[in-house]
């Protein structure tokens, strides 16, 4: 074979592998809508959506609780008596990951992962692994009050878990007052 045939035939198997990654990237599964997870949530149908404006204060003291704000300017989220619901993203090693947090008083009722769109780590969406979340509360040191199991290969998304879900219980007080 010609070292220009070669060159051109490479060209081309590079390019389609190309193609496939730039589609496979783009990629993003979805899991659980948004309505999905209200209704498991809150058993009755989802309350209506309420709003909490984030200012530079409110970040800095997310921040100093618990290690992590996001830079939105409002956050929605759901509240029926001393429940909430929120919808967050954080993200994993390069792209974000959405997580539905309800919250019952000042614990974690249920962790879902609504949409994926990392390459790997997608094992969190898993019941072995979110239902580690259920019952822990938020810890004087801004951090969860028990341990939660990692996933090999996984590290980063498990971390985004974690900062979403401990931000959802900071965010709890703040709503619940």
């Amino acid at each position: 074979m010609s070292a220009t045939r070669y060159r051109k035939r490479h060209c081309r198997s590079v390019l389609a592998a190309l193609v496939l990654m730039a589609a496979f990237s783009a990629f993003g599964e979805e899991y659980l809508s948004r309505e999905e997870f209200l209704g498991l949530a809150f058993a009755g149908g989802a309350p209506q959506m309420e709003t909490l404006w984030l200012t530079d204060e409110t970040r800095a003291a997310a921040e100093a609780a618990v290690g992590w704000a996001p830079a939105a300017l409002r956050l929605r989220y759901w509240r029926e008596g001393n429940c909430t619901a929120w919808i967050l993203e954080d993200i994993g090693k390069d792209k974000p990951i959405t997580l539905g947090v309800a919250v019952s008083g000042e614990q974690i009722e249920r962790v879902d992962v609504l949409a994926f769109r990392e390459s790997r780590g997608w094992e969190i969406r898993h019941a072995f692994f979110t239902d580690q979340f259920s019952g822990l509360t938020l810890a004087p040191d801004g951090y969860l009050s028990s341990h939660i199991d990692g996933i090999t290969g996984a590290t980063l998304s498990v971390r985004a878990v974690e900062r979403v879900a401990r931000l959802a219980l900071w965010l709890n007080a703040q709503v619940q007052g």
